[in-house]
């Protein structure tokens, strides 16, 4: 006799929790992420947790742009400076970088589309959700976590609000590239001079290939670290009410309570 199939088997997960952080699916607009990806090509990626593609995307931007002179090219277009931009712009790796350009918005549009899918129907199978995981570097656990501290962190040091959210492999990525975009921009000197009231040793200074970088990852790691941590506190929530519900949802377990007798 053919062994039954157990329909109740859940097929989608809404979240794993590991020692570097939770996955989780969870509903996000498509153009947001889209715009992110046109802002910064792998961010929008990034936002949707394919973290492989995104950073791969993300690597493929910086090398790419730096070698295109792009970022230049956009300063001397935003100055006026046409035939500077004409120039200083590499026409043979701006060829290579357009259409990955255009692929990453059209990718991650259509990812999230997918993914949100997939959230609707992880949501309706209803499987269990892990909420503590112990391991030998690190343990990770759901909890209640205020959104707007997780903003001012990264906003203080990007990757630090990722840190608060317990986003280990995010915060690694964004500390790193802040580090690098910080070096060559060099965006603490420019400050400096900048407080001085050294206005033409700033400019001087200032690297714009670099610097271009700067504003995108910026308002990025803030923004997903921000939506991380109100996501987190939802899928704590979640996990709440599947506990309660599994241990006191049915009715046989509650006492029977009578009518008093008038």
């Amino acid at each position: 006799m053919a062994r039954a199939v157990d329909r109740r088997t859940n097929r989608r997960n809404i979240a794993e929790i590991s020692m570097f952080g939770t996955t989780q699916l969870h509903y996000r607009h498509p153009w947001v992420v889209a715009w992110w990806s046109a802002a910064f090509p792998g961010t929008g990626h990034l936002l949707l947790q394919k973290y492989t593609r995104g950073f791969l995307l993300f690597i493929w931007e910086m090398f790419v742009n730096t070698k295109s002179q792009l970022n230049m090219a956009m300063v001397y277009s935003f100055n006026g400076q046409i035939d500077q931009a004409k120039a200083v712009l590499d026409l043979r790796w701006m060829a290579l970088y357009a259409p990955v350009y255009l692929f990453t918005i059209y990718d991650s549009y259509r990812t999230c589309v997918d993914m949100n899918k997939f959230t609707m129907l992880a949501k309706h199978e209803d499987a269990p959700i892990k909420s503590f995981c112990l391991g030998p570097f690190e343990i990770n656990y759901l909890d209640k976590r205020k959104p707007w501290i997780a903003f001012v962190w990264s906003l203080l040091a990007p990757g630090m609000g990722y840190l608060y959210a317990h986003r280990i492999v995010n915060a690694l990525f964004a500390t790193v590239t802040w580090i690098v975009f910080v070096y060559f921009s060099k965006l603490y000197v420019v400050m400096y001079h900048s407080l001085m009231g050294q206005i033409e040793l700033a400019l001087a200074a200032i690297d714009w290939e670099w610097f271009m970088y700067i504003p995108s990852i910026y308002c990025f790691t803030a923004y997903d670290a921000y939506v991380s941590t109100v996501e987190s506190n939802k899928l704590f929530e979640a996990e709440l009410k599947q506990y309660f519900r599994s241990d006191y949802g049915s009715t046989d377990a509650l006492p029977r309570l009578t009518p008093k007798e008038s």
